[in-house]
């Protein structure tokens, strides 16, 4: 616990200072664009987020080479692996000229360090097929490291809310920390409770208020860490099913699968080009905006009303992981049965049939009478 304690105080405090200090570097981690079809705040924000994370994870390294000096070499090792994708997402951060294949590459760099570094490496995936194609000479590297990317850029498709990101994450690593806990593998375990700590220091600025944001960095970072510990907890563990870490990363990177053959199929346009039909961006316009109207100087309170949705959501595929983690069939049953809802509910939303429990009228400001009294979401197209 002691980990989880220093990781989440380091990350408020730096945090914090990020924060009160924003009018010194504004100029430079500010997010000034207000008008992007991908943005819903208010403000020039900073969005450096992932600094106070990374200085958390750092501060336990620290601290773990006097009180667990066999633990600390291994959690020091992973975060030298993470630097290629956090500095290459931090970058982005400050000049906003970072492609997304150069930050591929990047995290495809970090995960190669952690295979030299700590011997991550998927080598199963529980089906015969797929198992003699890893077994082929270089392609279980190939195929891990392209894995630690898609993870991470999942993370950071999904990073358009406050909260949003960041508590997914805290789901995703939790479940992870809980395995590795049961399993007794101190490593993993102080990775995901140290991991969890840091990004709730972060949330604490970030929701509901959206002070700062996660930035490319930041997400590039816990996608990298989920990557990774998804790699080493079944390659360090026979019991555990290679399904489980999809099951529990499934949200975001059914999201990400979901888009490229949305923009590329269907629009015929380029996955990497950003737009406004991702299901969290649809929430928002269809359900939150709609059933207060467009507040503009409520934005804020908007865009975090959006996140508990998709915490739900998230929490469909979490929980059955938990339940299953050694069954590959039903982890297999699970994730194909949770694409099946996501599809089902992206289907209904964007044709304006939300299903009726999603429908909820709220007053964000106060009473003031900020609810319109027009058609409430899933009866009649308003108009956008």
């Amino acid at each position: 616990m002691h980990t989880f304690i220093l990781a989440f105080l380091v990350s408020v405090l730096v945090t914090l200072l990020i924060v009160r200090y924003q009018h010194l570097h504004e100029h430079l981690s500010g997010d000034h664009d207000n008008d992007g079809v991908q943005k819903f705040h208010q403000g020039s924000i900073p969005r450096i987020g992932g600094v106070g994370i990374a200085l958390g994870m750092i501060a336990v390294a620290v601290m773990l080479y006097v009180l667990r000096p066999a633990v600390a070499e291994s959690f020091a090792l992973l975060l030298l692996a993470s630097t290629p994708a956090f500095f290459g997402g931090l970058v982005e951060d400050f000049t906003k000229r970072v492609g997304v294949l150069p930050r591929l590459l990047l995290t495809m760099l970090a995960a190669l360090l952690g295979f030299w570094l700590l011997g991550a490496l998927l080598s199963r995936s529980d089906v015969e097929l797929v198992d003699a194609f890893l077994a082929i000479s270089g392609m279980g590297l190939l195929i891990t490291a392209m894995t630690v990317a898609g993870v991470a850029n999942a993370v950071n498709i999904i990073d358009g809310f406050n909260g949003l990101a960041s508590m997914v994450s805290v789901m995703i690593l939790g479940a992870m920390g809980y395995v590795a806990y049961v399993l007794g593998d101190h490593l993993l375990w102080n990775v995901c409770i140290a991991s969890v700590g840091a990004i709730l220091g972060f949330f604490v600025w970030n929701y509901p208020r959206g002070l700062i944001f996660l930035g490319d960095g930041g997400a590039y970072l816990i996608g990298f860490l989920i990557g990774e510990v998804s790699v080493l907890l079944v390659a360090r563990h026979a019991e555990v099913s290679p399904w489980f870490p999809l099951l529990l990363v499934i949200y975001p990177v059914f999201e990400t699968l979901f888009s490229i053959y949305r923009r590329k199929v269907l629009q015929g346009v380029s996955p990497g080009r950003p737009d406004g039909l991702h299901l969290h961006t649809l929430i928002f316009r269809r359900l939150v905006r709609w059933a207060t109207g467009d507040l503009g100087h409520l934005r804020t309170r908007q865009n975090s009303a959006t996140s508990p949705y998709l915490w739900l959501l998230c929490s469909a595929s979490v929980f059955p992981a938990l339940l299953f983690w050694r069954n590959t069939e039903a982890l297999m049953a699970c994730i194909v049965g949770f694409m099946a809802l996501y599809v089902w509910l992206y289907w209904r939303i964007v044709r304006f049939r939300t299903p009726k429990l999603m429908v909820k009228r709220e007053r964000l400001n106060g009473g003031a009478g900020a609810v319109r009294n027009g058609p409430r979401p899933g009866s009649q197209k308003p108009e956008e």
